[in-house]
């Protein structure tokens, strides 16, 4: 199977490319960098692939959590592409390709693992969630969640890695245990991408959305406005 794949949920870039047996990934800049350099280094990637976007079988792409804005980015470059070339998009959420980096950053084959991936999500919060592996597939162990690091729960399992981007920010306020410092790479898609578009998971270009999970993170420009006026007249 032949696919694109990208992921802009982190301060990291990462672009991946999987035709005629052989795999091509790419880490760049990530941040307001992602949206002037994702759509050139793709289209390059699958030209020296030799391939069209018409012969992927999908575009593969993080849909969240993270980085609003490079989540907003990558599902509006996976659906325009998508749907001017008449192809599936398959979501992957990004806590999923955390834990498939892990896993194999930890040289974990068939053995059974849990993993509980987290990332940063500023604002004094962290989203996690937890996977299980048996050695095949992924099951959902734990639903993803955002909340203060304290508020993370260990899950009680023979052995369960600790992954993502949240260690350096919140080490000490974090569950103790084994450690692995991994991000939602293209590579990790890629090697998501067959079993989820086999259970169906890849949808028409218009429907893939990103998966925020937190609703609401800044203030609308009225709300500050406002708070702004009542400061004014505060004693």
């Amino acid at each position: 199977m032949q696919w694109l794949a990208f992921d802009t949920s982190t301060e990291a870039l990462s672009i991946g490319v999987a035709a005629k047996g052989h795999t091509d990934v790419r880490t760049l800049a990530g941040g307001a960098q992602s949206s002037a350099t994702l759509i050139p280094t793709a289209m390059e990637m699958l030209s020296q692939a030799g391939i069209g976007l018409p012969q992927l079988d999908a575009i593969v792409f993080g849909r969240g959590p993270g980085s609003f804005t490079g989540l907003r980015t990558a599902c509006a470059v996976a659906q325009g592409l998508a749907f001017g070339a008449d192809i599936l998009v398959l979501p992957v959420d990004t806590l999923l390709a955390v834990a498939e980096e892990a896993r194999v950053l930890a040289g974990v084959n068939d053995q059974p693992l849990t993993v509980l991936a987290m990332l940063d999500a500023r604002m004094d919060e962290v989203y996690s969630a937890a996977w299980d592996w048996d050695g095949q597939r992924w099951t959902l162990r734990q639903p993803l969640q955002v909340g203060g690091p304290q508020h993370v729960l260990l899950p009680d399992a023979p052995r369960v890695l600790l992954a993502g981007n949240a260690f350096e920010a919140y080490g000490e306020r974090l569950p103790a245990g084994e450690r692995v410092q991994a991000l939602p790479t293209a590579a990790a898609l890629l090697r998501l991408a067959p079993s989820l578009f086999a259970d169906g998971h890849a949808v028409p270009a218009e429907q893939a959305m990103p998966l925020y999970i937190r609703d609401k993170v800044a203030q609308t420009t009225a709300e500050r406005m406002a708070e702004r006026e009542a400061a004014k007249g505060a004693p």
